[in-house]
């Protein structure tokens, strides 16, 4: 039974909360469905099978078939990830450090009332229950196809993401792949530490858990163990796309935008709550400009970022910025509503608190998020763009701490678009 849209609104009229109301729910749907092989572009289509294909024969591991057991041992070939080369360099990553200052970021999440909590359920019912077929197998080869990278292909354009594809796969692009995985700080302590039970395991839901006919196709549903907050799979979407988005500034903001949309496909599936998702990208864009500020990591990340570039451009037979141009309107992560999409996913319309919010104070080093994007802007000015264009204070897991306010306020979409439209 699917949940009628004017109820669960109705319902989130709290007393003496205030709403955010920029992208119902259905609307933000409907954009999501735009990204996957549903979209009307038959380049972008070409470009999501060509992903799925690739994943399914790296699963394979040189077998004929993909059996569940191939989920529980995936990792990226010794082609497509030069680990030895990252081990060699002897880099610290500390991560027990950073996993430590993910729960303390998190902290908040403890003192959440539980009519937000309760309202956190009813949105991940709304959200999987509604959910178009496009969406499960989006959502699906998300989900299973966790340890490579071929999830990030659709956000670089049809043109520019076979080329990723071709590239990966050849090893092209190995010290790129090393590094990015490698980054990814585990959310299983911070699973431990809340012991927050999954949507699909709460007594009395109303979950529909997703039958795997497109990776596996075992028709297995899909479920997921552990702790749900926060969300680890979203921690590596995150991440990931953060990191290339530095890596690729051509297609800065669509790579961000798609790990809003990996978060996303955790709540199709049912298996997280949209808090889990939230939390993950406050923890993740903390912990890649973190490292980014490393000059320790930054040689690593420019040798990295350095290689990617120039068989990207092997492979296009162009410059960077020919092969990342939008093509008409076969490129769905370009389109603006993709910007409306991902201020929705900042807050999936949990309620804003009532009181006085906190001013957004920048912490240092942040603004290096921003900074491949927008290399003519000074510090200063990137961290304006980034108070300019926060999120409005008061929303779950905000407000606590001074980084806390920041890392849930952050927009970076919003802050390149106010420095593009300016220029």
């Amino acid at each position: 039974m699917k949940i009628r849209m004017t109820l669960l609104t109705a319902s989130l009229l709290l007393a003496g909360q205030a709403m955010a109301k920029d992208v119902p729910l259905m609307a933000a749907r409907d954009i999501a469905n735009t990204t996957t092989p549903a979209s009307a572009s038959q380049s972008f289509n070409g470009l999501e099978a060509q992903a799925l294909s690739s994943l399914r024969e790296s699963l394979k591991a040189g077998g004929s078939s993909i059996e569940r057991k191939h989920l529980e041992k995936a990792a990226q070939s010794s082609t497509q990830a030069d680990s030895a080369w990252l081990k060699a360099s002897g880099y610290d990553f500390r991560v027990k450090e950073n996993q430590r200052a993910g729960i303390e970021l998190l902290s908040g999440f403890s003192k959440l009332p539980a009519p937000v909590l309760d309202l956190n359920l009813k949105t991940v019912e709304a959200i999987n229950l509604n959910a178009t077929e496009s969406l499960r197998h989006q959502a699906l080869a998300d989900a299973e196809g966790i340890s490579y990278l071929y999830f990030l292909s659709d956000a670089l354009g049809p043109r520019l993401g076979k080329a990723f594809i071709a590239a990966y796969d050849k090893g092209e692009l190995n010290k790129a792949a090393a590094l990015i995985k490698a980054t990814e700080i585990s959310t299983g302590e911070a699973k431990k530490h809340f012991n927050y039970k999954r949507p699909f395991l709460i007594e009395g839901n109303s979950i529909h858990q997703v039958p795997d006919d497109v990776v596996v196709k075992d028709n297995k549903p899909y479920a997921a163990d552990g702790g749900s907050f926060p969300s680890g799979h979203t921690n590596t979407g995150y991440t990931d796309s953060l990191l290339m988005a530095q890596m690729l500034p051509e297609r800065f903001d669509s790579l961000v935008e798609r790990g809003a949309r990996y978060g996303y496909s955790r709540i199709v599936l049912g298996v997280h709550y949209p808090l889990d998702v939230m939390g993950s990208r406050m923890v993740a864009q903390r912990n890649v400009a973190h490292y980014l500020n490393d000059p320790a990591y930054r040689k690593l990340f420019n040798d990295a970022r350095d290689q990617l570039r120039t068989a990207l451009e092997k492979e296009c037979g162009t410059t960077l910025a020919e092969c990342a141009k939008t093509q008409g309107k076969g490129d769905p992560y370009r389109d603006p509503a993709m910007k409306e999409f991902y201020r929705f996913t900042m807050t999936y319309d949990l309620p804003q608190q009532q009181g006085k919010a906190q001013a957004v104070k920048v912490p240092e080093g942040a603004e290096v998020l921003l900074e491949a994007a927008l290399p003519n802007l000074s510090a200063a000015a990137r961290r304006d763009l980034m108070v300019k264009t926060a999120l409005p204070g008061g929303y779950p897991l905000s407000g606590e701490t001074t980084d806390q306010n920041f890392w849930q306020r952050l927009n970076l979409p919003a802050a390149y678009a106010m420095a593009r439209k300016a220029k």
